[in-house]
């Protein structure tokens, strides 16, 4: 199984933590990890993977395999820039959001359009028509994030 893990590239130090023990929590599971492949939340999701034997893969926006952070096993130059982001999304069979900006939430958008599930910690939050839309599941704790990503992405159709 593979879940993207998508989120700020400069968050706070508790988002940091969290981001770090759901990269632990997917290596216990088996799970490869892809993200962004750079700094913040997507370096800090790959030290906890391969902190504890777990795979990375990074999609970078750039053109040079060096620029991802130290942790990505798998590192993929793109030249696409912010379009890489529908890669990342596509990769895995559920998405990960801790935190984020704008670009998390083109992710997030992208993940949602394609059917590709969303489990969130202190993310966006959607609504349309002044109605709380609930296509983000929310977790409070690495734990319970992963635990549903790993729920919610093993009941989906291949």
């Amino acid at each position: 199984m593979i879940i993207s893990v998508i989120g700020d590239s400069n968050p706070s130090p508790e988002l940091l933590h969290i981001a770090e023990e759901v990269g632990a929590e997917l290596a216990r599971h088996d799970v490869t990890t892809v993200c962004g492949g750079g700094r913040g939340v997507m370096e800090a999701v790959c030290r906890g993977a391969k902190s504890n034997g777990g795979t990375t893969i990074g999609i970078l926006p750039g053109s040079d395999r060096r620029n991802a952070n130290d942790w990505v096993d798998v590192a993929i130059p793109t030249a696409m820039g912010q379009a890489r982001n529908v890669l990342v999304v596509k990769t895995g069979e559920a998405v990960i959001a801790i935190g984020g900006r704008y670009g998390t939430l083109s992710e997030i958008g992208h993940a949602l359009k394609a059917g590709i599930p969303v489990v969130g910690v202190r993310t966006w939050s959607l609504s349309k028509d002044g109605k709380i839309d609930p296509s983000i599941s929310t977790a409070q704790t690495a734990n319970e994030a992963v635990e549903k990503a790993i729920k919610i992405a093993g009941s989906q159709e291949t």
